[in-house]
């Protein structure tokens, strides 16, 4: 069965998968990029290579999202997946089911802050980004460079940041990880999303493993990284993924009119989440 790491863009997605790979993935807690692969991608293209050729059909894919996820369970071993993906039901299809799903890690950040991250790692301006996070049709696909035959260009469903929250937390297995939680207190969210995936997975854990995931995680050490080696995930090589982190502070970047859009449109969310 699958634990999913699911988060709209842009909202902490990469770090929590540092952490899980650093937690369940090595003895002693130090993180490196290779260790990413250990919590892969869904969609991705190998996984659906058997039903379809036509990643940028939208229809075809979300028939193809459960027995896609069948055959990577055919080996009754849990595994640990990134997506994007909405837990949504399209045109019939279930993203996922409880066949499937053994629980869920969502990890959710202030859509404020997650607007500038949008601009920067999507090369859009602040409305555009805006305009983003409010689009409930919004998908993710290269459709651009029809050369991009990566992996990872295949149709994704996001909706808008509110649907995509909605839709992950009726999950009946969950915990949520608030991207804003990690940043003040991130000990005691390693510790809330180790004892969840123990539920599942055996691995070691002690006090030296979790300093070295605290130290080898942080943003300063991610970003240093991309400095030195690259990485892979970014968008192209002129756009760093690990861009502001911590110092992202939507009241000093984004016009008030596109902070009221947000708020007006995504109140009972964030109440409910506690940003507002």
């Amino acid at each position: 069965m699958i634990i999913w790491c699911a988060s709209y863009p842009k909202s902490g997605n990469t770090w929590v998968r540092a952490i899980i790979a650093s937690l369940v993935y090595s003895k002693n807690g130090i993180f490196n990029f290779d260790m990413l692969r250990k919590v892969s991608l869904f969609p991705k293209r190998f996984y659906f290579k058997d039903f379809i050729s036509d990643y940028s059909d939208l229809k075809k894919i979300s028939q193809y999202w459960i027995n896609a996820q069948e055959k990577i369970n055919s080996d009754g071993k849990l595994k640990i997946y990134k997506t994007h993906n909405g837990n949504y039901n399209f045109l019939g299809n279930d993203f996922t089911n409880k066949k499937n799903t053994a629980g869920v890690i969502y990890i959710v950040r202030d859509p404020r802050n997650v607007i500038a991250s949008i601009s920067n790692h999507y090369q859009l301006n602040l409305q555009e980004s805006v305009n983003f996070l409010l689009d409930e049709k919004r998908f993710l696909y290269n459709k651009n460079d029809p050369n991009d035959l990566s992996e990872e260009n295949i149709i994704t469903l996001l909706g808008s940041w509110k649907s995509h929250y909605n839709s992950w937390k009726i999950s009946s297995n969950s915990i949520l990880i608030r991207y804003e939680d990690l940043l003040t207190n991130t000990k005691l969210e390693i510790k809330k999303i180790s004892d969840f995936i123990k539920k599942y997975i055996d691995f070691e854990i002690n006090n030296e493993k979790i300093q070295n995931i605290l130290k080898s995680t942080s943003f300063e050490k991610l970003k240093a990284m991309e400095e030195k080696e690259g990485f892979e995930e970014a968008s192209s090589s002129d756009v760093k993924f690990f861009n502001l982190g911590p110092k992202n502070n939507w009241k000093n970047t984004i016009d008030k009119k596109l902070i009221y859009i947000i708020e007006k449109n995504f109140s009972k969310e964030m109440e409910e989440i506690g940003y507002i």
